[in-house]
């Protein structure tokens, strides 16, 4: 299996196939050849071509990409596109797929109860400047969903739920096994109803009777102007689907706001260094500094007198407040005094009578005879 056959091979659809179809050939050869039900050998790598195929095929963007270019990795997404269908909460689709064969899980003692939907989390990150004018995020990624067959009730047509004849409805099944200490009873999830305590007499051909399904799924996120990082978002309903029509559980985006080259934000507020010459740092004057926000210019007035690092504030142009719409923090802008490095020689006369007005004691001006000197010096060193 070293080498990759054609995706449409591997689920066995034709190239024109919709997405309902692929879907089915999907299921269907992933419940064949998963680890969790198949003795081959080779099951864990036909499984994850099974599962590569249909990430592809699944996706319209990268099935577009695959048709024509014969990689996913096209001109790409869009800016605003990322996917997560490999680090989605450290759960890719293999144990999206072994949650679906496991079914649901029991919430206590006595009958066992239909469970919720587990909630799902990942790490989104933005740019500062995506954070400071909020935008929206396309995300893809892998979970169980509401079967589309059944409509997450797990029967066909007509089926009807009846109580489970391994566990007589109570979800559990108990079995007992001798120790060196004596018998051992134990109970777990009934394997026959997965812990329901019901059966479908005519489960849905795609979903087996869970009333959801393994698949790729892709939302908008809205990302608020302001955040920071660490917050998160919650998205109602779009974590794990419930077993049997029970409720979905939630997607939780925790957002991380990316470094920037320019700025450093702290709270509201935005931080920036700005080269300010030496005659104008010493005799004030104006700056323009571009802001966060897209065509933003701030113009900030340098005090006469600005030594290196004093800090100029800005109100108004940081971060807009999350919890206050309409206003923004402050930008502070740091003074880079610079000091000229070559100077011209009216420049240097300048200078040194500025220095003699100020009572500064300079360096005397070397002659052409005293830059030969020190050459040869530095030679014969």
């Amino acid at each position: 299996m070293a080498e990759k056959r054609d995706y449409y091979e591997v689920l066995g659809v034709e190239r024109d196939a919709d997405q309902r179809t692929i879907k089915r050939a999907f299921l269907k050869k992933a419940r064949e050849v998963h680890p969790d039900v198949s003795d081959d050998p080779d099951a864990e790598a036909k499984f994850k071509e099974v599962n590569e195929a249909y990430s592809v095929l699944s996706d319209e963007q990268k099935r577009a990409n695959y048709d024509r270019f014969g990689s996913a990795d096209g001109p790409g997404m869009g800016s605003g596109y990322v996917d997560f269908s490999d680090i989605f909460g450290g759960m890719g689709m293999d144990d999206i797929f072994s949650s679906f064969f496991g079914g649901g899980s029991s919430r206590g003692g006595g009958t066992a109860r239909r469970t919720h939907g587990r909630d799902m989390a990942i790490t989104l990150t933005v740019t500062l400047e995506e954070a400071a004018r909020g935008c929206t995020k396309t995300v893809s990624y892998d979970r169980l969903s509401t079967c589309e067959d059944c409509h997450g009730t797990g029967g066909a047509d007509g089926a009807k739920e009846k109580q489970c004849p391994r566990c007589h409805g109570t979800g559990f099944v108990t079995t007992v096994q001798r120790s060196i200490f004596g018998q051992v009873q134990s109970s777990s999830p009934c394997p026959e109803c997965h812990g329901d305590g019901t059966v479908i007499d005519r489960p849905c051909d795609m979903c087996g009777g869970q009333g959801r399904m393994p698949t790729h799924e892709k939302i908008d996120i809205e990302v608020p102007a302001g955040i920071a990082s660490g917050r998160q978002l919650r998205v109602r309903g779009y974590g794990e689907a419930g077993f049997r029509g029970a409720p979905s559980g939630d997607l939780i985006v925790s957002v991380q706001v990316a470094e920037h080259d320019r700025f450093q934000r702290s709270g509201d507020d935005l931080f920036c260094t700005v080269d300010v010459p030496m005659a104008s740092a010493a005799l004030g004057c104006t700056v323009e500094v571009a802001g966060i926000l897209d065509d933003e210019r701030v113009k900030v007035e340098i005090p006469a007198g600005t030594q290196f690092g004093d800090a100029i504030t800005v109100d108004g142009y940081g971060m807009p407040c999350s919890g206050a719409p309409g206003t923004r923090g402050r930008l502070i802008v740091r003074a880079a005094v610079r000091v000229p490095e070559k100077l011209t020689g009216p420049q240097r006369e300048a200078l040194e009578r500025f220095a003699e007005a100020m009572g500064e004691t300079t360096a005397p001006r070397k002659t052409v005879g005293d830059r030969i000197r020190d050459a040869i010096d530095d030679i014969l060193e």
